[in-house]
């Protein structure tokens, strides 16, 4: 992604804006457009947000907290449980539960209303790059192969049974006793 001109390679980045109102959303709009950005679907609600995260497949949301049908914590759940993007919440209200809320939903990032317009455009820059880079080490810790655990186990007698778990090819999860001479 450009720094300066807010893209994923040589593409603009793709941003879907979901706000009931139409008047910050023209707003959002116009802002995100004078940064090099490209909103690709806009939303009225959550519901609706759902679906075009579906069809438009942005690179980055933007939802607003509260909206009808669907709440932004709802649709940020929904949208980044079937394609994982990046998610902007703004909303007016910063209570730290709501704030925990949305970031247990996948949000990325938080902005509160009123916003600066100098705050939009970083917030989803950063966003997207956190994002990635989350990607990238479930990527990496998705190729290391996990190295056998080796744990003790006390019976009812009170010996110790050493055990050795390790993951087989297929990802099921093997559990051997292990001999003295195997420990490591």
């Amino acid at each position: 992604m450009s720094s300066e001109s807010g893209s994923v390679g040589s593409a603009p980045l793709r941003i879907l804006v979901a706000e009931d109102q139409a008047i910050i959303r023209l707003d959002l709009r116009g802002i995100l457009e004078k940064h090099g950005l490209m909103v690709c679907a806009e939303a009225t609600d959550g519901e609706e947000a759902v679906e075009l995260a579906r069809t438009s497949r942005p690179d980055v949301a933007l939802l607003d907290m509260r909206m009808p049908r669907l709440d932004g914590i709802e649709a940020a759940r929904r949208i980044y449980a079937e394609r994982p993007i990046p998610i902007v919440m703004l909303t007016a209200f910063s209570d730290r539960a709501v704030v925990e809320k949305a970031i247990s939903a996948g949000v990325f990032a938080y902005l509160v209303k009123p916003f600066k317009e100098s705050d939009l455009v970083p917030a989803l820059r950063a966003a997207v790059v956190r994002h990635a880079e989350l990607l990238t080490a479930r990527r990496a810790v998705g190729e290391k192969p996990l190295r056998p655990v080796v744990i003790s186990v006390r019976s009812p007698s009170g010996n110790d049974w050493p055990l050795r778990m390790e993951r087989s090819e297929d990802g099921a999860l093997e559990v051997h006793g292990v001999d003295d001479e195997a420990r490591p």
